[in-house]
């Protein structure tokens, strides 16, 4: 297959998928070598990066996938209702910051960080299918422990937990609240809410039955 006739037909496959694809993947889709496929999706990003278009393709949590570009991002949510993450809670943004960076972690271990009980928001998050129980602690009682989800990864558009920002000590400050509410700001083209089946490579040792909150509410969402 023709380069340019490849890359039409990724972009046609990329535009009705939901979620980010692996190339290989879109290689069996579009009946061509994976190598090919990889060399196609890395020249349609630099072209579109070099035109300016209105959106990017990116490559996240294992797979490419196409989103809005960062300057018009506001724009874009404001647009767009269905799921407004802008309207998350200052609770939210932060219990969210707590977990990204502390994952595996209980419901306690972000009370300790915050200093308020976070039940109601982090079942707040679940629903938004931004995070999801991971496992259980082996100590006290069988805890449930929580982690961040593949949509997570795909609205932050990082390709793995290795690549958020370094923070050897969370505190929930001005800067971190701002990296939050910019990344999770942007629009994915078909974003979904469904949770993606498929696990993160790095949470493989952590994987468990999905569990529901306990319904306390200790604060408002």
């Amino acid at each position: 297959m023709e380069s340019g006739s490849l890359k039409a037909l990724l972009e046609a496959l990329l535009l009705v998928s939901d979620d980010s694809v692996p190339a290989t993947e879109l290689a069996r889709a579009a009946g061509a070598e994976p190598g090919e496929v990889a060399s196609a999706l890395a020249e349609l990003a630099a072209e579109y990066a070099d035109a300016n278009r209105g959106f990017q393709l990116r490559e996240v949590a294992g797979g490419w996938r196409l989103f809005t570009h960062p300057a018009y991002h506001d724009e874009v949510a404001d647009y767009v209702l269905s799921w407004d993450t802008r309207r998350l809670s200052q609770a939210a943004l932060e219990t969210l910051a707590v977990i990204a960076y502390h994952q595996p972690v209980t419901r306690e271990g972000v009370r300790a960080i915050r200093g308020v009980n976070s039940d109601g928001v982090i079942g707040s998050l679940k629903e938004k299918g931004l995070v999801r129980e991971v496992g259980r602690e082996r100590d006290r009682g069988q805890a449930q422990l929580w982690g961040t989800t593949r949509l997570f990864l795909e609205h932050f558009g990082l390709r793995s937990l290795r690549d958020l920002p370094p923070l050897e000590d969370f505190a929930p400050d001005e800067e971190s609240r701002r990296f939050i509410r910019e990344r999770l700001s942007g629009r994915s083209i078909g974003s979904t809410l469904e949770e993606a089946e498929a696990d993160l490579e790095e949470e493989a040792d952590l994987l468990g039955p999905d569990g529901a909150p306990d319904g306390s509410d200790g604060e408002a969402r």
